[in-house]
């Protein structure tokens, strides 16, 4: 058994629906998949229903955006309780700070005069958790940018003049807040964080396990994070972070997390919610 477990739907900044998704990873030979949108599990019961429909074993998840001694660390959730409320009263916070990111860049790109419409980005992305790909899409739609490499490299990227940056919790707090949900807490993409450095103190923090396999990790990357999963006795995890058609071509499934490794996030996640007594 196969699987891909960083995925992302409309919910979030991918384009395809929980439907589609689960879909084209039946497609891709698929026997696993998690959803991890960002700071939102709306679309984990659709994507349930529709993964059982094809067969697939699914794991509710979500991608939080983190910082750790002034470094910004992505932390992917997996196995946590969608009806948790703690979890849906703090993804409500970030999800109400996300809108109001999404008027500040506008409010820069009108400034630049451009004459965006934050109400636009917001029809366009038709979710909780909007971003700055729904701007960048915005801006290729109206005829603003050719492309949404043009978006990004003009306007959106981090030192661009319509950059925003991101709120983000203590890598503490968003470790304990999957915890709190039941869920395991993983580091996602650490080869484009670059901050290997920081693994020790998450890992003091309580973190269960490390993005191995991604799709902009080489195989010597993804090598190198093995070594230090061993070393810190932390899960091992992999996903293809497939945004459908929102980041070129559609990624699922072009990183398929072996079964050993699977079995073993399932057995924490089993040993979490049943501790030995």
């Amino acid at each position: 058994m196969f699987a891909d477990l960083h995925l992302h739907t409309n919910f979030s900044d991918g384009t395809f629906t929980p439907e589609e998704l689960a879909d084209r990873g039946q497609k891709a030979g698929l026997g696993a998949m998690s959803l991890t949108d960002h700071d939102t599990v709306e679309g984990c019961a659709r994507m349930a229903a529709a993964c059982a429909g094809h067969g697939i074993r699914f794991i509710s998840g979500t991608e939080l955006t983190a910082e750790i001694e002034g470094n910004e660390v992505h932390l992917l959730g997996y196995f946590i309780d969608v009806e948790n409320p703690k979890l849906l009263g703090e993804m409500k916070k970030y999800q109400t700070v996300r809108q109001s990111r999404i008027h500040e860049m506008v409010k820069k790109l009108n400034e630049l005069n451009i004459p965006l419409k934050a109400e636009t980005v917001f029809k366009l992305a038709n979710c909780q958790s909007p971003g700055r790909p729904h701007v960048g899409r915005a801006l290729v739609q109206e005829g603003y940018c050719a492309n949404m490499d043009e978006a990004f490299d003009r306007f959106l990227k981090k030192h661009r003049p319509a950059f925003v940056p991101k709120m983000r919790v203590s890598a503490l707090d968003a470790i304990e807040l999957v915890h709190n949900a039941g869920g395991l807490a993983v580091m996602a993409h650490p080869g484009l964080n670059r901050t290997d450095e920081l693994i020790p103190s998450m890992v003091d923090q309580g973190l269960d396990g490390i993005e191995c396999y991604h799709t902009k990790h080489s195989p010597s990357t993804s090598e190198h994070y093995l070594k230090i999963a061993a070393r810190y006795n932390l899960l091992v995890t992999g996903g293809s972070d497939c945004h459908g058609y929102s980041k070129g071509k559609p990624l699922i499934g072009t990183v398929k997390l072996a079964g050993d490794h699977l079995e073993k996030l399932i057995a924490a996640h089993e040993a979490r919610k049943n501790p030995r007594r």
